[in-house]
């Protein structure tokens, strides 16, 4: 029996520094959304194949986001999925692995002039649209060659952010990053949202400078703040549950954390269904008014 088409979103999840939560809450959505009945994708973009080691994937050996950007292999055979024995993957959580190979593209594409850099990831994702509910893009922290593939093949960003004064300021580079993609390559890019984790309790000054500046900067078009109400509260369950290659939920369904995290989903699922509705809405406004 052939499985039914799903509606994929495609969601590239960023910020320009590393060690602010951008892996861990990309993998602890996907594992929250799983639980809601959802199947995501993850494609690991980051040489440092952060989400890769988190899910006690392999880095070597296998087909990576290396030859899935080149086109080396067909992307349903770079996947691991959670059937695979050898993996033990989250339940409807599927992979992409990273590798250092990643360190090549730039050699590759001076290898291929005819290749457009910010394309790359534009065939691979039409291929996989219907399988998934949700295919997570994990960028790197730096801007690097799978950055504007990534921003130029997404529906929304979403970004994350912890108290940290450098954070402060890669949050801005971020923004001006998916300002720049909806110019030049993407006008159907929007920021969904910006996940505020590891936050302390009761929380600290910076901890609230950083709230006051998401909800003052990461605005929409209205005016109205898009940092997530749900926060993610620091704890070393989170590094415990990735030790052992396991969502939260899985390592340790009832704790505080996990539970901020099917909230954080719901919310996500929320603000998603809206947007979708507005944007179905404006473009049957606008093509009405072509019409006339």
């Amino acid at each position: 029996m052939e499985e039914k088409k799903r509606n994929t979103v495609v969601i590239a999840v960023g910020n320009q520094k590393g060690g602010v939560g951008k892996t861990t809450n990309t993998i602890q959505l996907a594992g929250a959304l799983a639980e809601r009945g959802r199947r995501s994708l993850i494609i690991d973009l980051d040489m440092t194949s952060g989400a890769t080691k988190a899910l006690r994937a392999p880095t070597e050996g296998w087909n990576s986001s290396f030859e899935l950007l080149t086109g080396a292999e067909n992307p349903e055979d770079t996947i691991i999925t959670s059937e695979e024995t050898e993996v033990a993957l989250p339940p409807n959580i599927h992979l992409v692995p990273s590798s250092r190979k990643l360190a090549e593209l730039d050699t590759f594409l001076i290898q291929n002039p005819w290749l457009i850099h910010q394309d790359l990831l534009l065939e691979p994702i039409n291929r996989l649209r219907g399988k998934y509910d949700y295919v997570f893009l994990n960028t790197p922290p730096q801007k690097t060659k799978t950055t504007i593939p990534a921003l130029k093949v997404a529906d929304f960003a979403v970004l994350s952010a912890m108290p940290d004064h450098l954070a402060v300021s890669a949050l801005a580079e971020a923004l001006s990053d998916i300002a720049a993609a909806q110019r030049h390559a993407n006008p159907q890019l929007a920021l969904l949202g910006v996940v505020v984790c590891a936050m302390p309790r009761p929380k600290t000054r910076l901890a609230r400078e950083l709230t006051a500046y998401v909800e003052r900067t990461c605005v929409d078009a209205h005016g109205v703040t898009l940092k997530f109400a749900t926060e993610i509260s620091r704890s070393v369950v989170v590094q415990e549950a990735q030790r052992d290659g396991q969502t939260i939920m899985q390592y340790q369904g009832d704790h505080p954390v996990a539970d901020e995290y099917r909230t954080l989903a719901k919310e996500f699922e929320d603000r998603l269904a809206r947007l979708r509705t507005e944007r179905v809405i404006s473009l049957t406004t606008q093509a009405e008014m072509d019409h006339a």
